[in-house]
C-alpha cells in the first residue's frame, strides 16, 4: 500500500530533524503529506509534516502497541505524547464510548492530531497542547495510559513520566508502553516492576517490546 512501511523504524530521519520532535515550536520548514497504515484491520490515513515524529510512515513500535493494546469499552484513555495522533485516533475509533485524551508538547503535532481526528469525525477525543500531564485536568484519572515514549530525551525524564502515569491511573488501570530493547526496554520493565509491583512484556517483535503494568492499589 502506498506509504505504508511495516518493518522499518524511524532511523532514516536526520539527527537534526529529530531535535525538533520534542520542542514546542519546530523551526523546520513545513512539508505536509498524507500517509496510510493498516491498523487493527482497518486502513487509516494521517496528515503529517516535517518536525514531527515518524512523518513518513507509522513506526513499528507504534504499530505493535496499537495491535496489542487492550482498552475498556468506556472510561478514560490517554495517548501520552500523541504526535500526529495515531494511537489515540485508533483507540477512539475502536472504542467510541470511551473518552480519549491526547497530549503532546509539539504544537505542530497537536495541530495535525486535531486535523486527523476531525477527518474521522471523532467526537470522543480531547486533544491538548502541553508538556506531559500539565495540560490535563488535575483531578482526571485514567483507565488506560498508552505511550511510545521518546527514549532519546533521557531516562531521567522517562522515569518521571512513568511515575506521573502511576499517580494518574485509577486502581486496576493499566500503563502500556513500547520501546526498543536496544534503547532500554528491559530497564524500563524493571523500573515499572518496582513502581507498580508488576510489569509484563506482552509483545516482542522487530527489536521492540510492548510492556504493560497494572496499578493494583
Amino acid at each position: 500500500m502506498r506509504n505504508e512501511k511495516d518493518n522499518r523504524d524511524n532511523s532514516s530521519n536526520s539527527s537534526k530533524e529529530f531535535s525538533h520532535y520534542f520542542v514546542e515550536r519546530p523551526q523546520v520548514e513545513h512539508r505536509p503529506k498524507v500517509i496510510y497504515a493498516r491498523l487493527r484491520g482497518k486502513v487509516f490515513s494521517f496528515h503529517t509534516d516535517k518536525g514531527v515524529f515518524a512523518k513518513d510512515y507509522v513506526d513499528l513500535g507504534t504499530r505493535r502497541l496499537i495491535e496489542k493494546m487492550e482498552l475498556p469499552e468506556e472510561g478514560e484513555i490517554l495517548d501520552l505524547g500523541c504526535g500526529y495522533g495515531v494511537i489515540g485516533i485508533v483507540a477512539a475509533s475502536i472504542r467510541p464510548r470511551a473518552n480519549v485524551w491526547m497530549v503532546d508538547v509539539n504544537e505542530r503535532a497537536v495541530a495535525l492530531a486535531r486535523k486527523n481526528a476531525k477527518a474521522y469525525g471523532l467526537k470522543n477525543v480531547h486533544i491538548l497542547h502541553g508538556d506531559g500531564f500539565q495540560p490535563l485536568p488535575p483531578e482526571l484519572k485514567f483507565d488506560v495510559i498508552l505511550s511510545n515514549p521518546p527514549m532519546r530525551i533521557g531516562m531521567k525524564v522517562i522515569v518521571e513520566m512513568l511515575r506521573q502515569s502511576f499517580e494518574r491511573l485509577k486502581t486496576n488501570g493499566s500503563l502500556w508502553i513500547v520501546a526498543k530493547t536496544s534503547q532500554g526496554a528491559k530497564r524500563l520493565q524493571r523500573i515499572l516492576q518496582e513502581m507498580f509491583g508488576n510489569a509484563e512484556t506482552v509483545d516482542r517483535h522487530g527489536g521492540y517490546r510492548v510492556i504493560r503494568a497494572v496499578k493494583q492499589s
